[in-house]
């Protein structure tokens, strides 16, 4: 499976984003950028890629135990940025953004200690993917008005293991499909 650990943010926020998002699709170029759905709008924390299903179990367990060590804490879409000179337009986050982190090392530990292969270690950066183009794409604009941008803030209180479904129909503008394998709440007992 291929897989990530995530936090998604509530519906009213989402809806809170997708108003922004049209904004910035009557921006002109928009149609350059491929724009990305409500369903795939996540803080990916530690991205695990194709993981044996014989490793899944270990990973969980690793995972519900970082989740009840890391308390509830505030969180909101705020801000913005771009990645790989235009490809990826992304919102930032605010809030308690150190705990954040913290989850994200979480995350990516027990992924580890489960004996899933990480690779390299890269300094975390909240963001949530708004658009991508395979060519580079003149983002200011986007991004400024975005810099603007702040969601209701809201109380994460768990973490998601979320499972990618790669697109396979080769239909232009197919998005991945996402599904929440399992959830932990922050701060649970256990």
């Amino acid at each position: 499976m291929r897989l990530f650990a995530a936090v998604l943010p509530p519906p009213e926020a989402a809806a809170e984003l997708a108003a922004e998002v049209d904004r910035l699709k009557r921006l002109p170029g928009a149609d350059a950028l491929r724009w990305t759905g409500r369903p795939g709008w996540h803080f990916t924390l530690a991205f695990y890629g194709e993981v044996e299903d014989g490793v899944v179990p270990g990973l969980a367990e690793r995972l519900a135990r970082a989740a009840h060590r890391t308390p509830p804490f505030p969180l909101a879409v705020a801000g913005g940025g771009q990645f790989g000179h235009g490809r990826a337009l992304w919102a930032g986050a605010r809030g308690d953004l150190e705990t954040l982190r913290l989850l994200a090392e979480r995350a990516e530990a027990a992924a580890r200690k489960a004996g899933v292969p990480m690779g390299e270690h890269r300094r975390y950066k909240a963001h949530l993917t708004v658009a991508r183009s395979r060519d580079a794409v003149p983002t200011g604009p986007y991004v400024e008005l975005l810099d603007g941008f702040a969601s209701r803030t809201w109380t994460v209180g768990d973490v998601a293991l979320v499972r990618s479904n790669l697109p396979v129909s080769g239909v232009p503008g197919e998005q991945p499909r996402y599904e929440v394998v399992a959830s932990w709440e922050l701060g649970a007992a256990g």
